[in-house]
């Protein structure tokens, strides 16, 4: 679904989650999410966001919404 990694840590391959913004929702619940390391596409299944939303990314999924309260 994605490059390869240019980084020793990133989006789609950190054994963490890393914190993303929803930039941009595509068609089968794919968006374009911007990064510390650039702009990703992941998947979006599991969790409701929307544009301007930040999200939690781990293996190239969103796995929750970050919210204020977080």
């Amino acid at each position: 679904m994605t490059a390869a990694c240019p980084d020793d840590v990133c989006v789609t391959c950190a054994d963490e989650a890393l914190p993303a913004r929803v930039t941009r929702l595509l068609p089968r619940q794919l968006a374009l999410v911007e990064t510390a390391s650039g702009v990703r596409r992941v998947s979006v299944a599991l969790v409701a966001a929307e544009v301007g939303d930040t999200v939690l990314v781990h293996a190239g999924e969103a796995i929750a919404v970050v919210t204020d309260d977080d």
